[in-house]
């Protein structure tokens, strides 16, 4: 289990990382940071993440102020002096709100419901690639994730793409909207229909339907436009433009 530990008082945080230590033997605690912009330049790099303790009052703001600036998928516990803020913890991805001073049996608490969690979403996982291997062919037709402290199936139908970004797998959808999965876009690849997604490049598998139109680009290329945006422009190489035609039309 790899721990985030955000917490500007530096006696409180060796304390906590103490405390798990205790609890969870196995866990590594990556990092303790102490203010809002360490926490935006780490998540902006870092997402291997499985539970972060956060403060709410950081010496330059507070925690809530790095939800705004970067995505965070991981589910967070916070332990702070304040109980005014247990509403809005639990909007940014809160699974538990523990208040200062903590101890050894609040953190456990914590701990244990964040398991709870843990074993339920791979539980759900597992019971859905067994579905899949019933089918064969037809794959998968929707997609489990967590997002904002809840579970949510995203159906196939209304995924556009998947995409890598700083090392992080994200679903796109019809709507614009993104989550993200804690899957490779290989281990995705062998879970969706046949034909119905083509791998594009490393960073990108597209949905035949998302296509809005193809063009010829430079060097033999070819420039995929879709019906939703992308940070990126959609580069066909010349050595697969064949392939990619072929998959078009045998659609």
């Amino acid at each position: 289990m790899r721990v985030l530990i955000i917490e500007d008082e530096i006696k409180t945080a060796k304390a906590l990382s103490r405390i798990i230590g205790i609890l969870e033997p196995d866990a590594q605690v990556i990092d303790c940071l102490q203010t809002v912009q360490s926490a935006i330049d780490f998540f902006n790099t870092n997402a291997n993440v499985d539970v972060a303790f956060m403060d709410v009052q950081l010496a330059d703001g507070l925690s809530f102020d790095i939800f705004k600036e970067v995505k965070i998928s991981c589910p967070v516990i916070f332990c702070t002096a304040y109980d005014e803020y247990a509403i809005d913890g639990f909007k940014a991805n809160g699974i538990d709100y523990i208040l200062k001073p903590f101890t050894e049996e609040s953190i456990k608490g914590a701990l244990e419901k964040f398991r709870s969690l843990q074993n339920f979403f791979q539980s759900n996982q597992n019971k859905a690639q067994q579905i899949i291997q019933s089918f064969g062919n037809s794959g998968k037709q929707n997609f489990l994730v967590f997002h904002r402290n809840k579970y949510i199936a995203i159906a196939l139908e209304k995924i556009a793409y998947f995409h890598i970004k700083n090392d992080v797998t994200l679903i796109h959808t019809f709507d614009d909207d993104e989550y993200v999965i804690n899957q490779s876009l290989d281990a995705i690849s062998e879970q969706l229909p046949q034909g119905k997604f083509y791998r594009l490049n490393r960073q990108y598998l597209i949905s035949f339907e998302a296509i809005k139109e193809v063009e010829p680009f430079f060097s033999r290329k070819l420039l995929v436009h879709l019906k939703v945006r992308t940070e990126d422009e959609l580069l066909i190489n010349k050595n697969k433009t064949t392939e990619f035609l072929n998959w078009l039309d045998n659609r």
